[in-house]
This record gives structure tokens, sequence and C-alpha cells, in this order.
């Protein structure tokens, strides 16, 4: 045989080796890329799965806030009724209601004695107090309530202001 023709075989053996080297070099790129692709829209997802859950949650939050709120005045007609009229049968389901209210997370605010702060508060009349610093509730008026911390309904109070300030009126 002639050297020719060993070589040749050879030749074409080792080009057509280099082709699938190649090939697969370039396979396994192609590969990497869509493995990332892939890492990357599996985060995506998950980002997107996290924010459709908060923003139920949050949905959710909002309509029982909503619910909750006209059930407190439901209480507080109830009490009213309960209390005008003397009617423990009434006084019974207002107890109730204020319980479900209680156990759903709803919590009365505290407010006599403490520092008016109009986020939590709604004032409805200032009156001068000696035995008390300005600003600080004298009487609750109407309950206020809060619901996972935050303000379902502002209490309405009366706060003490320093006795002897005048209001300047303008002069018309």
């Amino acid at each position: 045989m002639s050297p020719d023709l060993h070589t040749k075989p050879k030749r074409r053996t080792d080009e057509k080796i280099a082709e699938l080297e190649r090939q697969l070099a370039e396979a396994r790129t192609q590969a990497d890329a869509y493995l990332n692709q892939l890492k990357y829209t599996k985060a995506d997802l998950d980002n997107l799965q996290k924010q459709i859950q908060k923003r139920i949650e949050e949905s959710t939050e909002r309509n029982n806030a909503r619910i909750l709120g006209q059930l407190i005045t439901l209480a507080d007609e109830l009490s009213l009724v309960a209390n005008t009229t003397k009617n423990d049968a009434i006084a019974m389901i207002n107890g109730k209601l204020l319980k479900l209210l209680q156990t759903e997370g709803v919590a009365p605010m505290e407010c006599k004695g403490k520092p008016f702060d109009p986020y939590r508060h709604e004032a409805v009349l200032e009156v001068e107090e000696q035995d008390c610093p300005a600003g600080t509730i004298i009487e609750e008026i109407r309950s206020g309530y809060s619901y996972k911390d935050k303000v379902l309904r502002a209490a309405m109070v009366k706060v003490a202001k320093a006795p002897g300030k005048k209001e300047e009126k303008d002069n018309v």
C-alpha cells in the first residue's frame, strides 16, 4: 500500500472527529444557554407567584377590614339600643358580635389619658383643662378600633387645651 492511502482516511477521520467535537462544543454552549434561560424563567415565575400571593393577601385584608368596619358600626348601634332599652337579649347579641370581632383581630384602641394622634383619633371638642397637659385626650366619645395594627376606625375624642389661650379672631 502506498503512504497516500493510509494518510487520506486518517485525515478524513481526524477531520470528522474535529467537526464532531466542534458540533459537541456548540451543542454544550447552546445547552448551557438554555439552562440559564430556564433558571431565569423559573426565578421570574417564583417572583410572580410571590407577588400574586401578596396581592391576594392584601386584597383579602382590605375586604376583611371593610366588612369588619361595617360590623363595628352595627355593634355600636346595638350597644346604643341595648343601653337605652335595657334589653338583655340585645346586650347579649352585642356581646357576641364584639367577641366575634375580637376573634377576627379587631381591637378597641385605648385613648383616655393618652396624647392626641391625628392618625388614630378624631378631635371633636377641645376643652380647657388644668389637670391635664394640652393635647391629652380627656374623654372618648366614640370608640376607635384597629385591625392588624392599622386603624380601622378613628376614635372620636375630647382633647385638653391649655387654659387661658384665647383663639384670635380676624377683624374684618
